[in-house]
């Protein structure tokens, strides 16, 4: 959505410095607060759509980084904490697919109405559930830190248990960036119109 270079490079920043300080689950007041990574893939993908070439995986290398630093810092080795697996891999189609979710609902346009509304749920929704389903079935499927024996059933439970945290934590930044999306279209659309009244006048 943003068209100028300056534009997309101050969105990147914005999202990557968000990403960075709520993956790492400190607060400026040292709580423990939501990671929006999540969150920052959809929404890097409707604001910056057709620069995923080079923010898609800069975002992935910033995620993959702060990991590492989380883990490490914790007197851990990277490949042998409980989150890391073949499975780990998988985050990049997860977090691909919040990408084209984002950007697919930057291609339709929305507009600050009930149409706009419906397209936005659809997208973070649909987006979510498939980011959702490859993360948490890598993860049970491959990972070495999930019991033995495993089974289709199991699996659904382990799903059961983790999709409400993990789709509240994304809608709620999806909402507060989408809200933050309309204020700034509004403010253009008032400014836009007051420098034509000064024009006419």
């Amino acid at each position: 959505m943003a068209t100028t270079r300056n534009q997309r490079i101050g969105i990147f920043l914005a999202l990557a410095l968000v990403m960075a300080a709520t993956r790492i689950h400190l607060s400026l007041f040292h709580h423990d607060v939501w990671d929006a990574s999540w969150a920052i893939f959809f929404l890097a993908g409707f604001w910056l759509r057709g620069s995923a070439r080079w923010a898609f995986p800069l975002l992935m290398a910033e995620a993959v980084l702060v990991d590492f630093v989380v883990i490490s810092s914790q007197g851990i080795n990277f490949w042998e904490h409980y989150c890391v697996s073949a499975a780990y891999w998988f985050l990049v189609p997860s977090y691909l697919s919040l990408w084209l979710g984002g950007s697919w609902l930057a291609g339709r346009k929305p507009g600050l109405n009930l149409r706009g509304a419906v397209l936005a749920a659809g997208a973070v929704l649909a987006s979510w559930a498939a980011c959702y389903v490859i993360s948490n079935g890598s993860f049970y499927w491959l990972s070495n830190s999930v019991p033995q024996p495993r089974s289709v059933g199991a699996w659904v439970a382990n799903m059961g248990d983790w999709y409400l945290f993990f789709l509240e934590a994304t809608v709620l930044y999806i909402v507060l960036g989408l809200v933050v999306h309309a204020l700034a279209v509004q403010l253009s659309r008032t400014l836009g119109h007051a420098d034509h009244s000064k024009l006419t006048h």
